[in-house]
C-alpha cells in the first residue's frame, strides 16, 4: 500500500486527517489542490512530502496549456512556487521540485509531448527510489536492533511519511521480518498526535508490539531503563550533523545523552542539506494556533488564549550517536562523512 500513486493523470493519496478512524484516499487533478493537501497535512512526513510535490509539477505539465516549450517551462516554474511555499522547513520538498525542473530543463527532451511524459516517467522513479532507500535503511538500521530490544519513537516515520515502508519505522520492520521480538514505546506527539494516530495504527496492523505513551513521560522510561535505543525521522540534516525533526525531539535526544540510550535519526540522503551550514539557519514553521487548543475541533483552553506553536525543532549534532542512511551508518565527525554519503549517493 502506497501513501500516493499516480493514476492516469490522477495523483491519489491517502488522507492521513481521517486516520485511524476512517481510511479515506483522495484523487487531484490540480497542482495547487496538490500543494493544499501538502499544507493542511493530507500528505505529511519530508519524504512523502517529496513525492507529493514531484507528482504536482507532473500535473502541471500534463495539464498545462502551453504551446511550446518556453511557455511549458514558465508553467512549470510557476507551479513549483506554489508548491514551494507549502512547507518551508521540509528539505526533500526543495529537493524533489530542484529535480523535477532540472529534468523539464533537459535539451535532449525535443518537445512538450516529451517533457510531459518524462516529468511523469522522473516523478514514479522518484516515488520507486524511495521505497527502495527505505528498504536499504531498514537494513542498515536493524543491525542495532538486539534481540528483545525496546525502541523508542517520536511522531510518525512509517510507511505513512513516506511513499512506503518509512524511515525511523523501516529498522523496526526489518528486524521484525528477521524474527527478533522487539517492543516499540510511542510517543504520542501534541498537537497533530502522529504518533498515537499514525505510527500507533501503523504497527498496530503489523501486530508489532508497541505501548503509546504521552510525550511528557518520555523521560521517566528512559530513565528507568526501559528504552535501549530511539530511532527517529528527520524534515532536514544539515552540514553539520544538526537534525530538524518534528518539535519534541530536542528534548528526547538530550534525555537519551543523559541516560546513556543510543539516538539515531533515520533519513535518506536527500533529505540532508549540505548547502546549509547549521541548525540555527533552518526556517522552523510555525503552524495554526488550534492545533494546541483544539483536539478534533473541540476547545481545550480558555477562549483567545496565546499560543506558540513551531511544528519542529533542532536537535544539535552533538547529541546524535549517528545517522542513518541509504548509504549506511554516518558517525561523528558528521560534516566529513555526511558529504561522503551524499556524494555517493549521486553516483
Amino acid at each position: 500500500m502506497r501513501t500516493i500513486e499516480w493514476h492516469d493523470g490522477v495523483v491519489r493519496m491517502i488522507d492521513q486527517r481521517k486516520l485511524p478512524h476512517e481510511f479515506v484516499e483522495v484523487e487531484f487533478t490540480d497542482y495547487r489542490d496538490v500543494a493544499r493537501a501538502i499544507k493542511e497535512m493530507y500528505i505529511r512526513g519530508a519524504p512523502a512530502i517529496g513525492a507529493a510535490a514531484a507528482y504536482g509539477v507532473a500535473l502541471a505539465a500534463v495539464h498545462s496549456s502551453a504551446r511550446n516549450r518556453s511557455q511549458l517551462l514558465a508553467d512549470l516554474k510557476e507551479a513549483a512556487g506554489v508548491l514551494r511555499g507549502t512547507r518551508p522547513t521540509a528539505s526533500n520538498l526543495l529537493w524533489a521540485l530542484d529535480r523535477m525542473l532540472a529534468k523539464a530543463e533537459d535539451q535532449a527532451l525535443k518537445d512538450i509531448r516529451e517533457i510531459r511524459l518524462a516529468l511523469i516517467a522522473e516523478a514514479e522513479a522518484l516515488a520507486d527510489e524511495d521505497v527502495e532507500i527505505n528498504k536499504r535503511m531498514g537494513g542498515y538500521g536493524a543491525e542495532l536492533i538486539e534481540e528483545g530490544c525496546s525502541i523508542l519513537t517520536h511522531c510518525n516515520a512509517g510507511a505513512l511519511a513516506t511513499v512506503d515502508y518509512g524511515t525511523a519505522l523501516a529498522p523496526v520492520r526489518t528486524a521484525w521480518k528477521q524474527g527478533k521480538r522487539v517492543h516499540v514505546f510511542v510517543d504520542e506527539t501534541r498537537p497533530r498526535l502522529q504518533g498515537a494516530r499514525l505510527t500507533a495504527w501503523e504497527l498496530m496492523s503489523e501486530g508489532i508490539p508497541m505501548t503509546l505513551i504521552a510525550d511528557n513521560s518520555a523521560g521517566y522510561f528512559i530513565q528507568a531503563g526501559k528504552v535501549d535505543i530511539i530511532f527517529v525521522g528527520a524534515d532536514r540534516v544539515v552540514a553539520n550533523g544538526d537534525v530538524v525533526n518534528k518539535i519534541g525531539t530536542y528534548k528526547l535526544a538530550v534525555v537519551a545523552r543523559e541516560n546513556g540510550v543510543p539516538f539515531y535519526p533515520v533519513v535518506p540522503t536527500s533529505t540532508v542539506d549540505l548547502a546549509t551550514a547549521s541548525g540555527n539557519e533552518v526556517p522552523i514553521e510555525e503552524r495554526d494556533p488550534e492545533e494546541v487548543t483544539h483536539v478534533r475541533g473541540q476547545l481545550i483552553a480558555p477562549e483567545g488564549v496565546r499560543v506558540a506553536n513551531p511544528a519542529f525543532d533542532v536537535t544539535p549534532h552533538r547529541y546524535i550517536t549517528g545517522i542513518v542512511t541509504e548509504g549506511g551508518i554516518v558517525y561523528p565527525p558528521f560534516k566529513k562523512a555526511l558529504r561522503a554519503v551524499v556524494e555517493a549517493s549521486r553516483q
